[in-house]
């Protein structure tokens, strides 16, 4: 894998969470832990720990939750089937961050601010440049900096299931250039007729792609 800013998490998003934790324990041989609610974008979220700080979460719209309706962050109102559809880099410096994003697509760069409890009471507190509810599959990353009184989710995840290759497709990759260099990502972007991101895992059933 290209040595490149360090990832926070990856976004799986998914139709039906507890059938997509079933299918993905059936293909990997991993069972995915129950992470929570977020109850400001309607969603909820089952986490795997894919080593060096950074998590795997499989994400799906929240349908008990009314208050929060289409569309939903992360492109899980546009999926049909499981797939990444997301990345989020760590970050200690949001406004350049923000900066970078807002001059790629002037709807990027929001800055904002979350928590929740897990469900053993820990507290998550994150800032959060946001991602869009669309496209289906963004290529350019979200950003997260969790807070300094927070535990980082992976700190609840002791199974270890390493991230052996993250790889991104689309239809014009010189078009993410300029961001990819202000961001200091070293990524190759591959040429495809759709935007995809694909990774590749160590998991107890071999090497597995999603």
């Amino acid at each position: 894998m290209s040595i490149s800013r360090k990832i926070d998490h990856i976004v799986y998003a998914v139709p039906d969470l507890d059938q997509a934790i079933h299918d993905f324990q059936l293909k990997t041989g991993i069972t995915p832990v129950f992470g929570g609610y977020h109850k400001n974008q309607g969603t909820k979220n089952a986490l795997v720990n894919i080593g060096d700080g950074v998590y795997l979460e499989l994400i799906t719209i929240d349908h008990d939750n009314a208050a929060i309706s289409s569309p939903r962050w992360m492109g899980v109102d546009l999926i049909t089937e499981a797939q990444v559809t997301r990345w989020s880099l760590k970050s200690d410096q949001l406004e350049p961050d923000s900066d970078a994003l807002k001059a790629f697509d002037e709807q990027m760069g929001v800055i904002e601010g979350g928590q929740r409890k897990t469900a053993n009471g820990d507290l998550l507190s994150w800032m959060m440049i946001l991602p869009l509810a669309e496209p289906a599959v963004e290529i350019a990353p979200f950003v997260t900096s969790w807070g300094a009184d927070s535990i980082h989710p992976t700190q609840n995840l002791p199974e270890v299931y390493p991230l052996l290759d993250i790889l991104f497709y689309h239809p014009d990759p010189d078009s993410l250039s300029t961001l990819w260099r202000q961001l200091g990502l070293s990524y190759p972007i591959h040429p495809a007729a759709v935007a995809q991101i694909k990774i590749i895992l160590d998991c107890p059933n071999g090497r597995i792609e999603l």
